[in-house]
């Protein structure tokens, strides 16, 4: 583990902007955005998460400490045995929780615990634990966001669930603008710290 880090003064400014514009697609979408507590489909699977977000779940875990012993147990307790389950086929490192580089490790992230609940998920509710600092992805997911699918090329993905029997002019009318260069910034100013390259959930998780 690093010592003490800052988390970027500007990412409050950040999440500001990404709760805005959730809630402005989510206004324009109506019916069509389905997304609702306990609605748990994007909280299976794993994804990569930034060095900002690892950082952000860790300060996030801190503060549930001391506001909530008893659930910050149990989120840590859940991440500790999501990691023993699926920890072994880690491709990465599992004592860091850094993901690894190579194009074999990106082969078989893609294959890695895709059927997984996430650890901050509590199944006796629904709801997401550490939902005030849970990661970019998590934000994004739902709305139309444009994506970069690869040669140069983006498209608008949103959640299956969502927007049965819309246009595809009235899902781009519903499309959730995200501050990636912000985010880029905020990021890089995190590895200045020391802390670098993408993580899974589980691990942001542990003390």
């Amino acid at each position: 583990m690093l010592g003490v880090m800052k988390l970027p003064a500007r990412d409050s400014e950040l999440i500001q902007i990404m709760d805005a514009s959730l809630a402005d697609a989510a206004q324009r979408a109506g019916p069509w955005l389905v997304c609702r507590p306990g609605c748990t489909q994007c909280c299976h699977g794993v994804f990569a998460i930034s060095p900002l977000d690892v950082l952000r779940l860790r300060q996030g875990m801190d503060a549930l400490r001391i506001a909530d012993p008893q659930r910050a147990a149990e989120v840590e307790r859940r991440a500790r045995k999501w990691i023993a389950e699926f920890g072994a086929d880690f491709p990465g490192d599992a004592a860091t929780g850094l993901l690894g580089n190579s194009d074999e490790d990106r082969e078989r992230f893609e294959g890695f615990a895709n059927e997984a609940a996430c650890p901050a998920l509590d199944p006796a509710t629904g709801l997401c634990d550490v939902y005030e600092f849970r990661p970019m992805t998590c934000r994004v997911f739902g709305p139309p966001v444009r994506m970069d699918v690869g040669d140069g090329e983006e498209r608008l993905a949103h959640c299956e669930l969502c927007f049965h029997g819309a246009t595809a002019e009235q899902v781009a009318s519903c499309e959730m603008p995200v501050p990636n260069q912000l985010e880029e910034e905020l990021i890089q100013e995190v590895e200045r710290q020391g802390l670098r390259g993408e993580s899974v959930v589980a691990f942001a998780l542990m003390k």
